[in-house]
């Protein structure tokens, strides 16, 4: 009887369990191809958050290099009219 239930259990394993395993999970990942807009605003706020970031480290910069004529920046000062915020989704 142990010879043929585990060949038995092995092949609808492997016929039935893992098509099965991959349909389910293909299937999930369609409906949850898209952000939502929950999602969207978390990644609008955290874009914001970052240009806030990245304009308080350009003054510190500034206020560095003011004080030390030999300080030099990572990176070369950005102009204002590189990126505006009000194009924000």
């Amino acid at each position: 009887m142990e010879d043929i239930f585990i060949p038995l259990i092995a092949i609808g394993c492997i016929f039935i369990g893992l098509p099965w395993l991959i349909f389910h999970y293909v299937t999930k990942w369609k409906t949850i191809g898209s952000i939502t807009g929950e999602d969207e605003k978390l990644l609008d706020e955290l874009h914001y958050v970052a240009r806030q970031l990245e304009e308080r480290l350009l003054t510190v910069e500034r206020i560095i290099a003011a004080d030390n004529p030999d300080f030099r920046p990572l990176r070369p000062e950005r102009s204002e009219t590189e990126y505006d915020l009000s194009r924000r989704n």
